[in-house]
């Protein structure tokens, strides 16, 4: 597997250190983390959703946390005693701990999280500061009223 060293580069920028550390976590696979399924959404113009399949957890059971643009939800199931021994002829729930982490773009806040049948939906939004969006700057054409006047004179 290659990896690719950045450090001499951190020497030599100054501003630049999250991405080269962007660039050397894509290079890095995610050991093919399949569990659980989700799929992410485009909802509006500036809206976005991400819904994850946690049949069985509760709320108590799942954290979800925003922090320096990633995005992690993670959900551990409690133990159940029931006392009695169970045995299972076939186990197709998954009950395992699980941990997933999504890469959040600049701006991105996550707004709210609903669990619903057995959907775990959060609710991203994309709020771009007033300084950073694109601002239409009018034309304006000048009129022959405002052209400097030449003075003309006469030679006799």
């Amino acid at each position: 597997m290659r990896h690719v060293d950045f450090s001499p580069l951190y020497r030599s920028t100054v501003g630049f250190d999250r991405l080269f550390t962007m660039l050397d976590t894509l290079a890095q696979p995610d050991q093919a983390q399949s569990y659980p399924p989700y799929n992410i959404e485009r909802t509006g113009e500036n809206l976005y959703r991400i819904t994850m399949a946690v049949a069985g957890f509760d709320e108590a059971e799942l954290s979800i946390e925003a922090h320096a643009h990633v995005l992690t939800v993670k959900g551990e199931k409690a133990e159940e005693d029931s006392g009695e021994p169970t045995e299972f002829l076939y186990r197709g729930i998954a009950k395992r701990a699980f941990e997933r982490r999504f890469q959040l773009a600049d701006h991105v806040e996550v707004t709210a999280a609903s669990l619903k049948n057995g959907l775990l939906h959060i609710d991203l939004l994309r709020n771009i500061p007033e300084a950073m969006k694109p601002r239409r700057i009018s034309i304006s054409a000048e009129s022959a009223a405002a052209l400097p006047k030449a003075i003309e004179a006469r030679v006799n």
